[in-house]
């Protein structure tokens, strides 16, 4: 009986483990690349592209011959006395080749073949910005993940506290208010530690929202993420971003095309005043109403041509050709707008950069003082001759260094995927910033989580 309850057990648990399997965990680039095969705004742009690609292919049947089918078929009622016969039908099929458009074949499909660089512009835009959103997502996540262990070392350390504190008044060595001090500061701590666990879940949402992973059935995170908080030792130069971002946004193409599609569409309206000529050879089947003039079912090839030419229609075309110079000059004005604009942008992110860049090694210098000064302050409490006070406000500042530090951390990664983004891509440190005396493994080490709240970096 017992082998059969162990069996019965077993299949159970394989059973549920099965129905809920391990999430996926992820890295940085594997969220990435999950975000650009799921994410519903690049999904969205994929699919713009691929409207594109058929409109070019619609434009290009113009240079195609069509074949085309007609007929009719009518009886007349009589009125009078007529010799002719009440039916009259016809039947044909033709092929139509246009000879001369005026050009308007031609600038159908320049539209359409700009029409689809933009498009894969845009999606290349759309990448870029969902890559840059889940960087920030990502790091955010590590952020408040990093926070929660430093809230959590610190409440353990002050519920140690007040664990001595409470051993020493119950000896008889400290007062009361040595006691309502630890307490206060424990519960200080505690709701920094209850936010930090409700910012790491609306981190999860938020990514998984770039992700477009759906929830678990259970609540649990539909996913978990590898890695930890690390500073990234890239200095990249102004003017190689700028020059960079003006060659590389595809924002600058798909205004550029926005630009060439309306020359393009002059030269469509300007076609509308020219000569339109085509050829048709076909089979027609007809009948001959009149019995005088030969038999009624008659059948031949044909062949001929078509020309038009709208000599007047009324100033339309002039008014259509003075409204697309004007969306020309605007698309011109916007595209200059455009790159002033991106320029400002990667001058902002720059700033951002190198402002997080000082923050963050100002508070690599705190966080040694200030993981020196709370061990200073346990001592001479310890030696009777420091306070109580001084060690609670010492693991205090501790404790808002770290998150300083953390959040200079963040700070730093999340200009370079604002920057990078800006540029329109990855700019390479520049050579003169690239530190050769190990100064970036220095600072890489010290932006690591240490492993208890006194422990010196």
């Amino acid at each position: 009986m017992r082998v059969g309850f162990f069996v019965v057990w077993s299949s159970l648990a394989l059973a549920i483990c099965s129905a809920y399997p391990a999430p996926p965990r992820y890295t940085i680039e594997q969220a990435i690349q999950v975000a650009r095969a799921q994410n519903p705004d690049v999904a969205i742009a994929q699919k713009k592209v691929q409207a594109a690609r058929g409109g070019l292919v619609e434009a290009r049947a113009g240079y195609l011959p069509s074949v085309v089918s007609s007929g009719i078929y009518r009886k007349r009622e009589r009125q009078g006395n007529s010799s002719l016969r009440p039916e009259d039908y016809s039947a044909n099929i033709r092929v139509v080749e246009p000879l001369y458009t005026g050009g308007a074949t031609s600038s159908r499909v320049a539209i359409a073949r700009l029409n689809f660089q933009k498009a894969e512009a845009q999606l290349e835009a759309v990448i870029n910005r969902v890559t840059m959103e889940v960087r920030l997502a990502f790091y955010e996540l590590l952020l408040n993940r990093a926070r929660i262990e430093v809230r959590q070392e610190s409440v353990e350390v002050l519920r140690q506290e007040l664990k001595s504190q409470r051993e020493r008044f119950s000896a008889g060595t400290v007062g009361q208010l040595n006691v309502g001090r630890a307490e206060v500061s424990l519960a200080n701590e505690e709701p920094e530690l209850i936010q930090a666990r409700t910012d790491l879940g609306n981190s999860y949402l938020r990514l998984g929202e770039l992700l477009g992973a759906s929830s678990a059935p259970d609540g649990s995170e539909p996913f978990a993420v590898a890695g930890e908080l690390i500073y990234e030792p890239r200095h990249p130069d102004l003017n190689s971003c700028l020059e960079h971002a003006q060659t590389h946004r595809p924002e600058v193409r798909a205004a550029e095309a926005d630009v060439s599609i309306e020359e393009e569409q002059l030269r469509l309206d300007r076609s509308a005043t020219r000569p339109q000529v085509e050829a048709f050879s076909g089979y027609e089947i007809y009948n001959e109403r009149d019995p005088a003039l030969g038999r009624e079912f008659n059948h031949g090839y044909i062949i001929g041509l078509n020309a038009s030419w709208a000599l007047f229609d009324g100033f339309a075309t002039r008014g259509k050709m003075q409204a697309t110079r004007a969306r020309r000059e605007a698309a011109t004005r916007a595209r200059q707008a455009l790159q002033l604009s991106i320029a400002s942008e990667v001058r902002s992110a720059f700033l951002d950069l190198e402002q997080a860049g000082q923050v963050l090694e100002s508070a690599m210098k705190n966080v040694q003082t200030a993981g020196e000064s709370l061990q200073i302050a346990k001592g001479n409490l310890a030696a009777g001759l420091g306070t109580q006070l001084e060690v609670l406000q010492a693991a205090t500042d501790l404790t808002r260094t770290r998150s300083t530090r953390l959040s200079a951390t963040y700070l730093h990664n999340a200009a370079l995927a604002r920057l990078d983004r800006a540029c329109g891509g990855e700019v390479k440190s520049s050579g003169g910033a690239t530190r050769s005396d190990g100064g970036e493994s220095q600072v890489l080490s010290l932006t690591r989580p240490p492993n208890s709240l006194g422990e010196r970096r």
